[in-house]
């Protein structure tokens, strides 16, 4: 009997690696993890052959335009990898009754709030890049009744470009850095994201109808990012000092939100998810990347 295939877009980056690492183990399915040499999300044209092709059970969207200040001015190539390939995605979804669990973000919502926000409230993006993921969003929902998606915030990995990993190599070069500390939010350890997408996959595989068409994930607490990078310094026992400053002393081309704590209630509701506490999240890859440097 042939296995689900399931296939994840953005093999090389933060959540596509931790789901290889995760696909060790889940030995129910066929993995196939793409990156775009095999399908380029910026030419949407190309998807339908590569579902001809290939004709997957589940369909994992971690690939994205992420480059939040360059978005401001890359507005198509932002929207056509962020809106038109997800709707396109969508359609071929629909077709072949292949489940789509797009990965979206806390930057659909304007930041404004003051308490988590729930998945069922509006977005409305400060910036570009999280204008194109709430395209995206809407688009795969209106085309393919079966999509998932799940938000996530602050996202960081052993693997790829983060905040951590940014932090780490200033601490080890200057004697202080300043990080900003009026934007709040709650970090997102890739691999316990990744291992959430094995189980929600677990769970349509067994039958199991899924409650809700909206999901939100991070760790669990509220931080800013000054206490993340006090905290990055404090477990990696560097002596950097780290100062903290207003985000209008730090301009950016994309406005941030400075609230984007989102309601992860339904994760845990529906598919019994316990959720880590960010610190003990981030502790497990300080020490995966102190033993990988070893």
């Amino acid at each position: 009997m042939l296995k689900p295939l399931v296939v994840v877009t953005g093999k090389n980056g933060q959540l596509g690696w931790e789901l290889q690492q995760q696909s060790v183990h889940a030995n129910a399915y066929e993995f196939l993890f793409i990156d775009s040499d095999d399908l380029d999300l910026a030419q949407p044209a190309t998807i339908p052959a590569f579902f001809e092709k290939h004709k997957p059970s589940f369909f994992i969207s971690c690939a994205a335009y992420t480059a939040v200040d360059k978005a401001e001015t890359e507005k198509e190539l932002a929207y056509t990898i962020n809106a038109t390939s997800p709707r396109v995605i969508a359609e071929q979804c629909a077709q072949c009754g292949c489940t789509l669990i797009q990965v979206s973000t806390d930057y659909v919502f304007n930041g404004n709030g003051t308490e988590p926000y729930r998945a069922d409230a509006a977005t409305e993006p400060v910036n570009y890049y999280g204008f194109t993921k709430a395209e995206g969003e809407k688009h795969a929902l209106a085309a393919n009744p079966g999509t998932i998606i799940i938000r996530t915030s602050w996202l960081y990995s052993s693997h790829g470009n983060n905040f951590v990993k940014t932090m780490l190599r200033l601490m080890k070069e200057r004697t202080g850095i300043k990080v900003v500390n009026d934007q709040l939010g709650s970090p997102t350890y890739a691999a316990d994201l990744a291992e959430l997408i094995i189980t929600i996959i677990d769970s349509v595989n067994s039958g199991n109808a899924v409650k809700n068409s909206i999901y939100q994930f991070s760790n669990a607490g509220v931080i800013s990012w000054f206490d993340f990078a006090t905290a990055i310094r404090d477990d990696a026992n560097l002596p950097c000092e780290i100062l903290p400053i207003p985000s209008s002393a730090y301009p950016t081309p994309a406005k941030r939100p400075a609230y984007s704590v989102m309601d992860t209630g339904a994760v845990s509701k529906d598919f019994g998810i316990q959720l880590k506490d960010w610190r003990t999240s981030l502790r497990k890859c300080l020490q995966l990347l102190a033993e990988s440097k070893g």
